[in-house]
């Protein structure tokens, strides 16, 4: 369960103790072909902007100004499906079938506003009063920005 908990909140890999060096090693090298092969990628990457907000989709970054926010691969996530398609409101289910890969994850919908919480907290100036991603009451979360 804690390697489930692990990887859903946005960590990229999970070992276990005791570990073996060589897979280490291995998991190391995996690493470094990935992120080599994100920087031959042309500049021209697609890039959101959204009032003072930019989302590097290729990159998987997202700026406020000129500040850089981190964000767990589900944060980005949901940023990145809501900000694809403004206004358009996404209920829990949808978001849980679209970014948590279908009705067969074991978890609650809840899953989907804790999610929403944090990513107001680290995008929102006022998470309180939301600036990009806004609730509608009773139906699921859109984003306006």
């Amino acid at each position: 369960m804690d390697k489930i908990l692990g990887l859903e909140y946005g960590a990229d890999d999970y070992i276990t103790k005791p570990f073996n060096i060589l897979e280490v090693k291995a998991r190391i090298k995996a690493i470094m072909r990935r992120t080599a092969k994100r920087k031959e990628e042309p500049a021209g990457s697609p890039v959101l902007v959204k009032g003072n907000m930019k989302i590097d989709c290729e990159g998987r970054r997202v700026f406020i100004g000129e500040r850089e926010i981190n964000l767990t691969a589900k944060e980005f996530d949901v940023l990145e499906l809501l900000a694809m398609n403004p206004n358009k409101v996404y209920s829990r289910e949808n978001l849980l079938n679209l970014i948590w890969g279908g009705y067969d994850y074991p978890g609650d919908a809840r899953t989907v506003d804790v999610h929403i919480r944090r990513l107001r907290e680290k995008i929102e100036q006022n998470p309180s009063e939301p600036k990009y991603v806004h609730t509608k009451w009773g139906v699921g979360y859109y984003f306006q920005g």
